[in-house]
């Protein structure tokens, strides 16, 4: 998750993915914890939340490494245009970025941010190679956006981004 108003609703998504019985392990950019506390996801999703590359764990895989062997999908729900950024050229800076650069999981990114963020060029450009990479991008919704605006920028739907993730589970059950 990163940090995006948008990031209150993955409280929602982490409860109802529990109730696939699926194990959820959730990270966190230390701008998402600006909106929501790690410990709200520790209690709906019953782990421990990762934030920083540097916090102290038990198990001697760092814990980027960790996180990205556990994935059977791996997904971003929030995510910002800052973070399409990154992963799209590679930069691995924290935990998050870290972990999906070692991943070898299919990712889903729920982009969600300004209209005017959205629809830049750049961040265009970042989506398009995201999705050239075979990176699930589940498109924006449109609307009231918390920053004023309206227009496309908001996250999807939770069950859009839900079928997303049940289509990977589905073709890697087949």
């Amino acid at each position: 998750m990163t940090g995006s108003i948008a990031v209150y609703r993955s409280a929602e998504l982490v409860r109802q993915m529990i109730k696939y019985d699926w194990d959820v392990h959730v990270l966190m950019t230390d701008g998402a914890t600006k909106f929501v506390t790690p410990l709200t996801f520790h209690t709906l999703s019953q782990n421990l939340v990762g934030v920083s590359m540097w916090d102290a764990d038990t198990d001697w895989k760092p814990e980027h490494i960790a996180a990205a062997e556990r994935a059977d999908v791996f997904v971003i729900a929030p995510c910002t245009a800052n973070v399409i950024a990154k992963i799209a050229h590679g930069i691995a800076d924290d935990l998050l970025t870290c972990s999906v650069l070692v991943s070898t999981s299919p990712l889903v990114i729920a982009p969600a941010m300004n209209v005017h963020m959205w629809e830049n060029a750049a961040t265009q450009a970042n989506v398009e190679i995201l999705r050239s990479r075979g990176i699930r991008i589940v498109d924006v919704d449109s609307g009231d956006l918390a920053c004023g605006y309206e227009g496309q920028g908001r996250l999807a739907c939770l069950d859009t981004i839900l079928e997303s993730v049940k289509s990977i589970v589905k073709e890697d059950a087949a």
